[in-house]
């Protein structure tokens, strides 16, 4: 059945989230804008995630449950909803973050009206028990490939993106920010530039378990990206103490 233009398609990958998904899952189905699938991918969990994927599935025919064949990291997971998406726009939620209710309305709005083809919004952030945090990083309403180099303030969870451009970059190694290396080769390749929603439609949930929550492995994924996108030695030194100094600034602010 053919789908509508401004039709969405969210890919959500799970890994033992069974804590944290139902209120990831319930932040989709309270969008005011309700063209939309949600494809959840399970990265073969040990808990009780696919059980819960299932009760919503069973609920909402919008709701679409995949499951790897072995654990595949949540790159993988990415990709696999990213071939299965149907709508003409992508976009992306992790199983432990929740959006606005407004969140898609405003960036569709937002995205026809600076004819942009890559956008992503501002954050709030909450705690690993959900509550919720002062600080809201803000986003320029446009970013370009050196300036994303300098400190990656495009949240996966947060983009919004046509389909027919994010499946030409399908991400890698999760031993690096995969997202932050796709970003950064679209913006390059196709010489675009990102265009931000500044508002904080993305609630971040912060863990000192995650893959950014640990400061020094954030760095060493961060140095590994600069490499893999193809910059020299100097200048991937040169970018990372960018990072640096902007990550600090950003977790000092986090920490008030």
């Amino acid at each position: 059945m053919p789908v509508s233009s401004d039709f969405v398609s969210i890919i959500m990958p799970a890994y033992n989230a069974e804590r944290t998904l139902p209120a990831s899952i319930e932040s989709v189905i309270a969008q005011t804008w309700t063209d939309w699938e949600l494809i959840v991918v399970d990265d073969c969990s040990a808990d009780g995630t696919a059980d819960v994927i299932l009760q919503y599935e069973d609920r909402d025919p919008r709701i679409h449950h995949i499951r790897n064949a072995k654990n595949s990291g949540v790159a993988c997971s990415r990709n696999t909803g990213v071939q299965r998406a149907k709508g003409n726009w992508v976009a992306f939620l992790d199983s432990d973050d929740c959006w606005a209710p407004e969140k898609l309305a405003l960036q569709l709005d937002f995205a026809r009206h600076m004819h942009a083809d890559f956008t992503f919004t501002g954050s709030a952030f909450m705690d690993a028990h959900g509550n919720p945090l002062s600080y809201r990083l803000p986003v320029p309403i446009q970013v370009s490939f050196r300036q994303l180099l300098k400190q990656n303030i495009i949240s996966c969870s947060s983009v919004m993106i046509r389909r027919d451009l994010i499946r030409r970059y399908p991400m890698e190694s999760d031993r690096m920010h995969e997202d932050f290396a796709v970003w950064l080769q679209i913006l390059r390749d196709n010489r675009l530039d990102a265009y931000g929603l500044d508002q904080p439609l993305l609630i971040y949930r912060l863990s000192a378990t995650s893959k950014s929550g640990n400061k020094l492995k954030a760095a060493g994924m961060t140095f590994r990206v600069y490499r893999h996108i193809g910059l020299s030695l100097p200048a991937a030194i040169y970018y990372w103490c960018w990072y640096t100094v902007r990550s600090l600034r950003k977790y000092r602010q986090l920490k008030k």
